[in-house]
């Protein structure tokens, strides 16, 4: 598990390229590596990456939802206890929870493809726009759903 420490992220743009890149870290030039314009009428984004024009899309995050760029450090905080049902059934269960910094934070990430638009069918982009949706099942409460306001409808959150 992590534990997100408070911090001063930077504002940034994720970039999903259609490429394997094996080189983690800064560069002292990205003008030489990166420049990308917009095209005013289509609002795509263009790029040259290692001599390939590269076409991209900004899709923004749900409503209500903020990306966040972290960067998990070797500090543990405090052991906590678990507690769901199960782990109170089989007894205490202890486990680890790392601290993790955020580093940036941003609202859309641009969708890269090679020599063409990209798709709204794209598997990227679906899965971006889909996101919200399964967050909130995942995190939704069984009782929130089950409860009913007094007119008899569900209430909603």
């Amino acid at each position: 598990m992590l534990s997100i420490a408070p911090s001063n992220p930077q504002k940034c743009t994720p970039n999903l390229l259609p490429t394997a890149l094996q080189h983690n870290g800064p560069l002292p030039q990205t003008r030489r590596y990166w420049t990308q314009r917009t095209d005013p009428d289509t609002k795509t984004q263009h790029a040259y990456f290692r001599g390939r024009h590269l076409h991209g899309m900004s899709v923004p995050l749900p409503e209500n939802y903020t990306g966040a760029v972290l960067h998990v450090t070797d500090k543990v905080e405090i052991e906590r206890q678990n507690n769901s049902e199960e782990a109170e059934e089989e007894g205490e269960e202890k486990f680890e929870v790392k601290v993790a910094e955020q580093i940036g934070e941003f609202e859309n990430v641009v969708v890269w493809e090679h020599g063409d638009v990209v798709a709204e069918g794209d598997a990227f982009v679906r899965g971006l726009r889909e996101m919200a949706g399964f967050a909130e099942a995942v995190h939704r409460d069984d009782d929130d759903e089950e409860e009913k306001d007094g007119v008899g409808d569900k209430k909603t959150t």
